[in-house]
């Protein structure tokens, strides 16, 4: 019986390790929006994002985009384009409004060599272009589900963080994340963002 207990534990570390191994693989296999870090304290980060150039659906909708705006993202970077591009996926998926439980804009950003060329105009009215301004924001990240309620949560702490060290930030959020659905919510990569708002002492830093 023991030996038999040691063999099971031994088959779920493994299949633990290959979770593991098999999600950080998918996610350095996609382009990721590139940042500095200008700050960092744990999962607490001040990061500086450059202007990136996003294709978005506005709907109303839960954290895994379930009434279909995930898919029209996906469909037209699958060809639903002019010209019929495949463009790759990127990470992160971005969304703003309340994950989950109001009208929220979802986001794939455009990978640079395509952002450089020109984005291909959506075939589907209900898809945008759009540019995200870049900047400074103050950043927390967190594994898990991404719902209003973590998110929420998450937001809080960052807000908290953000008052010790004297930093203004919009009222407005951001969610973002990095894996596809089917990650076990443990190894996923989640994050809240707050678009941080100029003040003499950053534009000296910078």
């Amino acid at each position: 019986m023991k030996r038999a207990m040691m063999y099971r534990t031994g088959l779920l570390g493994g299949a633990l390790v290959g979770t593991f191994a098999l999600t950080m693989a998918t996610r350095a296999g996609y382009e990721s929006a590139q940042y500095k870090v200008i700050e960092s304290d744990g999962r607490l980060e001040v990061r500086e994002y450059p202007d990136l150039m996003l294709v978005t659906t506005d709907s109303r909708m839960d954290s895994q985009g379930r009434d279909g705006s995930f898919m029209r993202l996906f469909q037209y970077i699958s060809g639903a384009n002019e010209g019929e591009q495949k463009i790759a996926m990127t990470t992160p998926v971005f969304m703003e409004g309340e994950v989950g439980k109001s009208d929220v804009s979802m986001g794939f950003v455009m990978p640079m060599e395509v952002a450089a060329e020109g984005v291909p105009e959506p075939k589907d009215k209900d898809v945008k272009i759009r540019k995200r301004e870049g900047g400074r924001f103050a950043v927390i990240r967190f594994s898990g589900r991404l719902d209003s309620r973590v998110v929420s949560e998450q937001e809080a702490k960052l807000r908290e963080w953000m008052q010790l060290r004297g930093l203004e930030g919009e009222s407005t959020t951001e969610a973002a994340g990095y894996d596809p659905p089917f990650t076990p919510r443990p190894l996923r990569r989640n994050e809240v963002l707050i678009r941080l708002i100029a003040t003499s002492t950053t534009e000296a830093e910078s």
